[in-house]
């Protein structure tokens, strides 16, 4: 059912070049992004692979688990500048939790979807909750940011 991704792996494996690829982040950066599709984080950013730790997930929100990767990105592979990045015409915005579970089955009725009624709001929330982290060294850098999925610009909302 997959076999077209598997066919698409041998194929990478034949030029794979990222084997000596260093697992610190050479840039010190982090990115804390939503999954959407259209979001290409190295590309927009001018990065490569190995330049940053890229952590992603529905919105783009910092969740305990995205401070957990980023405690361990900061303190132990070499981050120390952090952007958190929501995105236009996402689909946890202007949204509520309730909107969401509607359209699941009934097994959700108890989740967080963590959706965003005023993404301004929920970007400056985001960016706070990493500040706030007292197991990021001091001196880490963050900012929030938007990317506008119409245009592919970043726009700095929430500044460092």
């Amino acid at each position: 059912m997959m076999d077209d991704l598997l066919g698409a792996n041998r194929s990478y494996v034949s030029a794979f070049d990222l084997a000596g690829v260093p697992s610190r982040a050479a840039k010190g950066f982090a990115l804390v992004t939503c999954m959407d599709s259209r979001i290409e984080p190295l590309t927009m950013l001018g990065l490569a692979p190995g330049d940053a730790k890229i952590i992603r997930n529905a919105g783009g929100r910092v969740t305990p688990d995205a401070l957990r990767s980023l405690v361990l990105a900061t303190n132990l592979l070499g981050v120390d500048r952090i952007a958190v990045m929501h995105h236009t015409n996402c689909a946890m915005a202007e949204r509520t939790d309730e909107d969401i579970r509607s359209a699941l089955p009934e097994a959700a009725a108890d989740w967080e979807f963590l959706t965003m009624a005023d993404p301004d709001e929920a970007l400056r929330h985001d960016v706070d909750l990493v500040r706030a982290c007292v197991l990021l060294p001091a001196g880490t850098y963050v900012e929030g940011w938007r990317y506008h999925v119409e245009s592919g610009l970043v726009e700095p909302i929430v500044p460092g």
